[in-house]
């Protein structure tokens, strides 16, 4: 027994020993790389509170004329998405701060005013640049960018990818109000294929989980035309 005590701790004892002399041997070098992590964490703190703060505050206020002429009583769309002298347009505000919270909602912005233009290139080229968000708000924003997605899809005859855009519709915000209205567009848009079958699920699912909602009642009359 002691034999092996003396073992265990002549073991220990070497493997400090081994563990000091890598140390004693690399020492410089592990300070080099201590500093070297030191100086990425500063610059990366720098980087967000020397120019990626200031440049997201920038963009909210720049952002602001164009979502007022967006959300206008009497919209002008192509003024919004453009601007002039008074105030900057969604492009703007993408082309200089994109990568900010504020540019990447002005790309959903500007699908929509493109849509409300009737350029469905454009408006699917900007909808789906839009990153989706974290956040209950930003649950309504992430299911309206997929769900419009998948309104230019249907207007452009591709409805097998606009039943797909539906579904992430639905996924992205399970509420009464959004979730039943894609899964019905998710079943008109089978229903344009032919695929009655698949319609017939749709329809049945807004019965199923959301029967109090307003699309509920529109669900059972489309049930029958899916049979």
């Amino acid at each position: 027994m002691a034999n092996k005590q003396v073992a265990e701790q002549e073991a220990l004892g070497e493997a400090m020993s081994k563990t000091e002399l890598f140390f004693e041997n690399n020492g410089r070098k592990l300070s080099y790389i201590f500093v070297g992590l030191l100086l990425v964490a500063a610059v990366i703190y720098g980087y967000r509170a020397l120019i990626m703060q200031p440049r997201a505050e920038r963009a909210a206020e720049m952002i602001a004329g164009a979502q007022h002429r967006f959300e206008a009583q009497t919209p002008d769309y192509a003024l919004a998405l453009n601007g002039d002298a008074e105030a900057p347009g969604f492009l703007e505000v993408i082309d200089q701060y994109g990568s900010t919270p504020a540019g990447n909602l002005a790309k959903h912005y500007a699908g929509i005013c493109y849509l409300h233009m009737g350029d469905l290139e454009n408006a699917a080229k900007y909808l789906a640049q839009f990153s989706t968000v974290d956040g209950v708000p930003g649950a309504m924003v992430n299911a309206q960018n997929y769900g419009l997605q998948g309104d230019v899809a249907v207007e452009q005859g591709n409805y097998s990818k606009a039943v797909g855009l539906y579904e992430k519709a639905v996924a992205a915000a399970d509420n009464n109000l959004t979730a039943p209205m894609y899964l019905r567009k998710a079943g008109l848009a089978e229903l344009a294929q032919g695929n009655k079958a698949a319609a017939q699920k749709f329809f049945e699912q807004i019965l199923a989980d959301y029967p109090a909602s307003m699309d509920a009642r529109e669900a059972e009359k489309l049930i029958g035309s899916a049979k």
